[in-house]
């Protein structure tokens, strides 16, 4: 599928039901309120299949989802699907790098995507609130995105905000409205 918009889609996913975890729509729904111009958001408890259709239409992709661990607020890094091999079609509930590989396999895609972990705390209880720590994480996180979304520089992000399981690629990220 190829590129039909140059509108970048902002894809906040995570359970709004399971306390931290619930940051990557409440970024989407904060981004969406503010009605930028070439900005699709969505959201959804998790990434599913589906998913991979709508993603190849757009300039660029970025998943938000909560991070159990790394820095805080957040961190951005490009998604790596060369590693990933064909998903199997009974996936209910698939990793960013497994969209944008089904994309790729299925509809051609070349969307470049994103993903941007905002760091939560608590993720055991059924809560539908943010802890207090998660709620200053996701405000430094709307920042970041709104300028990001404006700026379209997703590179120099990964290279200032990355990090990997090995830790971060630029020392500790830090992030200053």
């Amino acid at each position: 599928m190829n590129r039909t918009t140059d509108k970048i889609l902002l894809f906040g996913y995570g359970n709004p039901g399971r306390g931290d975890d619930g940051l990557g729509p409440a970024l989407a729904a904060a981004i969406e309120a503010l009605g930028m111009s070439g900005v699709a958001v969505d959201a959804n408890y998790q990434l599913n299949v589906e998913d991979a259709s709508e993603i190849g239409g757009y300039a660029a992709v970025v998943f938000a989802d909560a991070a159990a661990r790394g820095p805080s607020p957040f961190w951005f890094s490009l998604v790596d699907d060369s590693a990933v091999g064909r998903v199997g079609w009974t996936s209910h509930s698939l990793t960013p790098a497994e969209v944008v590989a089904l994309a790729r396999d299925m509809f051609g895609s070349k969307v470049p995507a994103y993903v941007l972990g905002i760091r939560g705390y608590d993720f055991g209880e059924l809560d539908e609130t943010l802890s207090p720590p998660a709620q200053d994480n996701l405000a430094k996180a709307v920042a970041f995105v709104r300028k990001a979304l404006v700026e379209r520089e997703f590179e120099r992000y990964v290279r200032d905000f990355g990090y990997t399981t090995a830790g971060p690629n630029n020392g500790s990220p830090t992030w200053k409205a």
